[in-house]
């Protein structure tokens, strides 16, 4: 099994439980210190990462399974919280994921740019067993 320092949450993709990991991102990051600013950024990131999961990755499918793991994350010296959320999505071209332009002024579309725009780090990557991907997110405390 692997070694967490955190927290995992598991749940389906159903966003009727999305909540829940919302409210535990808001409250790791008030536990690392990140502030109130910084923790409605990593809930806003969370929430617009898992709807992009069930909407896109899963195709509106409610009954798929979602991970995200909590972790205090650290760069030199700067402290902040690591989230991770994988899923089992399959077929999906990393190159892909992408906003639509900012110039398209429609509803919809913008969770990448919330996502990117609101946190320090933004990797995704397949996952190590080949099926789905990985998002890391890393907010960061301010310094100064």
């Amino acid at each position: 099994m692997d070694q967490i320092d955190g927290i995992v949450i598991h749940v389906t993709s159903e966003p009727r439980y999305f909540c829940v990991a919302t409210a535990a991102a808001e409250a790791a990051a008030v536990a690392c210190d990140l502030g109130p600013a910084a923790a409605s950024q990593i809930k806003l990131a969370v929430t617009e990462a898992l709807a992009n999961v069930m909407n896109h990755g899963y195709k509106g499918r409610t009954d798929r399974p979602i991970r995200i793991t909590l972790a205090p994350a650290r760069d030199h010296d700067r402290a902040g919280l690591s989230i991770v959320i994988e899923d089992e999505c399959t077929g999906v071209d990393l190159a892909r994921i992408q906003g639509r332009p900012l110039d398209d002024v429609r509803p919809g579309g913008l969770g990448v740019h919330i996502i990117r725009k609101t946190m320090d780090l933004v990797e995704y990557r397949k996952r190590s067993n080949g099926e789905g991907i990985s998002l890391r997110m890393v907010k960061y405390a301010k310094v100064g």
